[in-house]
């Protein structure tokens, strides 16, 4: 009898134990996540015996409880999140950001030129308290603005149901993220846009917005990828993992064709031509967290002042930053 329980005991830890030779990685179906499909695809860290398994996150619920709940080495995250994380007592550096510009409006009236032209305006917008809700509201307070009062806000879940609302025509105005942007676009007709007024319009870049309201560069450290747990031993494995991502970004950029149809194969969520349309709309560069740490430190200081909770009660320590001391 104990001998049976014993085995039975031993099977339940080997269905929990963490795979050595995996590689976990969760994202969105955003764009930052889409390198990484091409990183699987060339087995890129084959001689290190590592395979990469890709886990989606569809909305920030999930993305919290795969943190705390589930074995995942590497996230792709806003960087937001990934401070509130850290000043909650995660064990999480932020490795880099690759995503500094995917947010714009979109629109049935072309004379829409900036934010402060939608007053009034019904919107749809995803994420409620997360990413694209706290830049329009900072870029609408910046503009003298009560988002509150000044828009009729409609919250929906993600840009993909906020892109549904705007092909069915329950709303006229939408803020959207790339590839959501391009593939309303194509869905609707509205690409390119020709003699015939398109149905909808790519309007306000929220990133030159944010530049000429804050007087700075027009971009915003967005998202990038973050390391949990300890990352003592693991250097060498980091490292490595970040360049191939810079590889199969550069890749993504340089083929838009060839990623958004290997990408849909992971993401069917997405549609191809509109994903493909979306790459050149997207300011992707992969930069070192430590590196970019004036440009996340701003865009904190700004979210502090407005609501501190965004990035978990205070800015984050030099700890969060992760600090390659290696090179490969």
């Amino acid at each position: 009898m104990k001998k049976i329980l014993l085995l039975s005991f031993m099977f339940l830890l080997s269905l929990f134990a963490k795979d050595e030779n995996k590689i976990v990685v969760a994202g969105p179906f955003a764009t930052v996540s889409h390198p990484i499909m091409h990183m699987i695809q060339n087995d890129v860290l084959k001689d290190m015996n590592k395979k990469i398994e890709f886990r989606l996150w569809k909305n920030p619920d999930e993305l919290r409880a795969l943190v705390l709940n589930s074995n995942v080495d590497f996230i792709a995250l806003p960087t937001n999140v990934a401070s509130n994380l850290h000043n909650k007592g995660v064990d999480l550096k932020l490795l880099n950001v690759s995503i500094w510009g995917i947010l714009a409006m979109i629109s049935r009236d072309p004379n829409l030129k900036t934010l402060e032209d939608f007053k009034g305006k019904k919107i749809a917008l995803p994420f409620r308290a997360d990413m694209p809700d706290i830049i329009f509201q900072e870029l609408a307070k910046k503009y003298g603005l009560n988002p509150k009062k000044d828009f009729k806000i409609q919250y929906v879940t993600n840009p993909i149901d906020a892109m549904q609302m705007l092909i069915l025509r329950r709303v006229d105005h939408a803020l959207l993220a790339e590839p959501a942007i391009s593939i309303a676009l194509r869905k609707t007709g509205s690409f390119p846009i020709s003699i015939v007024a398109p149905d909808l319009y790519r309007s306000v870049d929220l990133q030159k917005e944010w530049g000429k309201l804050f007087k700075t560069e027009t971009k915003i450290p967005q998202a990038g990828l973050a390391f949990l747990g300890n990352t003592k031993g693991k250097e060498k494995l980091i490292n490595r993992f970040l360049q191939e991502y810079e590889k199969s970004l550069q890749w993504y950029k340089k083929n838009p064709k060839k990623a958004a149809s290997l990408v849909v194969k992971t993401l069917p969520m997405l549609e191809e031509k509109g994903l493909a349309d979306s790459i050149k709309h997207v300011q992707l560069q992969s930069i070192n967290a430590y590196e970019a740490k004036e440009d996340l430190e701003f865009f904190f200081k700004v979210l502090e002042n407005s609501n501190e909770k965004l990035i978990g009660g205070k800015l984050p320590n030099e700890n969060i930053y992760y600090k390659s001391n290696t090179k490969e």
